[in-house]
């Protein structure tokens, strides 16, 4: 039942703000109250904190009291040590006054929004006049020639692209035996590190679960540790501990990638010890017994993978239409896209999970080893010496299978003879709008065409695609990027009009290859990629696309300088090249409601 709001009455309330006053003033000796009585956000945050106490007959002045509560409150706990467990059993499991509210989804829900929806439209077509409809429709023809209309930008202050620096500041990094690349930067006391361990080995009918077994391995327990004490020490000695899939092209080849399991921590340079004691537990001793953890643990993954959908559909999108165009698409799909969204389902609505917990230590077996497993630590100059005794010592203590170690990354795998394939896929899902996405298969990093295809993507949002699907089709966004797995990927976010959407990239294609659009455009486009090129990097992230992707710094610096070079011309050569029709393979896919237009074209398939 609620507690109904009462209010002191203004008797009550006279005197009260220069009550506050008073004891601020003489609680607050080195704060200036003259500053402060002049600060109205000051003012109005006391107010709102005192506001739910006040509104139920409470004493603000008492509860401005902060020290006088907590010298109690420590005064309790000395008393009698089970205080707080005392009054847990008081007003939790002993009180009888509970409320249980629980709520149905109605199935019927999005039919009848729709159908309200109608109705309240018709209405309003039907209370116009003819003036009104007149009226509509020319200002619908203004507001279509107002967004077909370029603006004029030269009058606004703007970087040039003479202004940025021809050359990028170089990362030095040392490699180690380990193997282990040691990057030196001012990281203010901190230590992070990270470890690579490869997926070669491990059989195919697991690696749907690789996803699920990054997200528990470090939520179990491990050693002597149940999970309660694991998730205490790795709270009390790091920054985090975390465990994550990925997949990583090649820079030179799209037919080859790489594919494994990152582990990433950081902690005080004085629990760096600790850190990599956890670490060692978990490789060595983890615990893989307790069925009802991982049932939660397994309910909570499959829940925000549902939830992320919504917030993220075009990625999910782009993610299902480049899975047949490369060899590292199709695990994408598995490890993040939509095939891992119903498988996690799927595992969430089954009675018994024991199969799945017997399956995770067979994927320890294949991935928690030694082998083929490379590590980077990020510290400072001073410590660099402490960390690399300390990797030692873990990667000592790690068991191994193979008695003859490979560095670096020579762990990846390649498929020469791949073939790719078009496929359009149309997702029903109960969304309002829908979230398009399509890739084309293009070039690699290293490949000169890549910078054109880099400032083509931002030129193409930025001068068409925006005002085509965002203003003109009422999307929440849309545009082109090229990602650096080499594909070229247009997307569209909460858009109420997805089949006009892939018209609109089609559109853009055209535009592109037509060249319609001036050396100002390509201008501000370079800016724009180098907003992203020469992004600050935290000195905990500097070398990372070395130890990764084996980025080096000459190749990121002849990337820049390609970047550079990209000329009009390039652009339209680039798009003809690749974007157009019969130029190069894609795929289609759309999250979204159901689509009468698609369902006839026997070209999509509906899932």
């Amino acid at each position: 039942m609620a507690v109904p709001e009462r209010h002191p009455s203004p008797s009550a309330c006279r005197g009260w703000p220069k009550k506050i006053w008073k004891l601020l003033n003489k609680s607050s000796s080195k704060l200036s109250m003259k500053s402060l009585r002049k600060n109205n956000l000051f003012i109005f945050i006391l107010q709102w904190y005192i506001a739910p106490c006040w509104n139920h007959d409470g004493d603000p002045i008492q509860l401005l009291k902060i020290s006088d509560s907590v010298a109690q409150f420590k005064k309790c706990l000395k008393d009698n040590p089970r205080y707080l467990q005392e009054k847990v059993q008081q007003y939790f499991k002993d009180n009888t006054h509970r409320l249980m509210l629980s709520m149905s989804p109605d199935e019927a829900y999005f039919e009848k929004r729709a159908k309200t929806e109608q109705e309240k439209l018709q209405q309003k077509i039907q209370s116009l006049s003819g003036s009104d409809r007149k009226e509509i429709y020319d200002k619908g023809l203004q507001l279509l020639s107002i967004q077909s209309t370029s603006q004029d930008a030269s009058c606004l202050p703007a970087l040039k692209v003479s202004d940025i620096a021809p050359t990028l500041v170089p990362t030095p990094v040392e490699m180690g035996n380990v193997p282990v690349q040691y990057c030196p930067q001012p990281t203010n006391g901190m230590v992070y590190f990270r470890a690579m361990c490869s997926l070669n080995t491990l059989p195919d009918e697991l690696k749907v679960y690789v996803p699920l077994f990054c997200n528990v391995i470090t939520k179990l327990g491990c050693g002597t540790l149940d999970y309660r004490q694991q998730a205490q020490q790795m709270e009390l000695k790091t920054g985090g501990m975390v465990a994550s899939p990925q997949v990583i092209t090649d820079s030179a080849d799209l037919d080859i990638y790489e594919q494994g399991i990152l582990l990433t921590s950081s902690c005080l340079e004085r629990n760096m010890s600790d850190m990599f004691h956890l670490w060692s537990k978990i490789f060595n001793s983890p615990h893989f017994e307790d069925v009802e953890r991982l049932r939660v643990l397994v309910m909570m993954a499959a829940q925000e993978l549902s939830n992320g959908i919504s917030n993220s559909g075009h990625r999910y999108a782009m993610t299902r239409a480049g899975r047949t165009l490369t060899p590292a698409g199709d695990l994408h799909e598995m490890f993040g896209g939509l095939d891992q969204v119903r498988f996690m389902k799927r595992l969430a609505e089954m009675s018994d999970l024991s199969a799945v917990l017997r399956k995770l230590p067979r994927i320890k077996k294949h991935v928690l080893n030694k082998d083929n497993m490379r590590c980077a630590i990020n510290a400072t100059s001073e410590k660099m010496s402490e960390a690399s005794h300390e990797v030692e010592k873990f990667v000592d203590r790690i068991p191994t299978i193979k008695k003859d170690r490979r560095p670096s990354r020579a762990t990846i795998m390649e498929e020469a003879g791949f073939k790719p394939c078009q496929m359009k896929t149309y997702f029903e899902l109960p969304f309002p709008v829908s979230y398009a996405g399509e890739c084309v298969r293009t070039v690699p990093f290293t490949h000169q065409d890549y910078g054109s295809l880099c400032i083509l993507g931002r030129m193409m949002t930025a001068k068409f695609l925006h005002g085509e699907i965002r203003e003109k089709g009422g999307a929440y966004g849309g545009g082109a990027t090229m990602g650096y797995g080499g594909l070229f990927s247009f997307y569209s976010y909460r858009d109420p009009n997805s089949t006009q959407t892939l018209s609109a990239f089609r559109a853009g294609v055209e535009w592109a290859k037509a060249g319609k659009f001036c050396q100002q455009d390509v201008d501000e486009a370079k800016l724009s990629v180098f907003s992203a090129v020469d992004a600050p990097v935290a000195p905990s992230d500097k070398g990372m696309d070395q130890f990764l992707s084996g980025v080096s710094d000459e190749l990121k610096q002849k990337h820049r300088e390609q970047l550079f070079a990209v000329t009009k011309q390039d652009l339209i050569d680039a798009a003809g090249r690749y974007l157009g029709i019969g130029q190069s393979t894609g795929g289609v896919a759309i999250l979204g409601p159901e689509n009468e237009i698609i369902k006839k074209d026997p070209s999509w398939v509906i899932r």
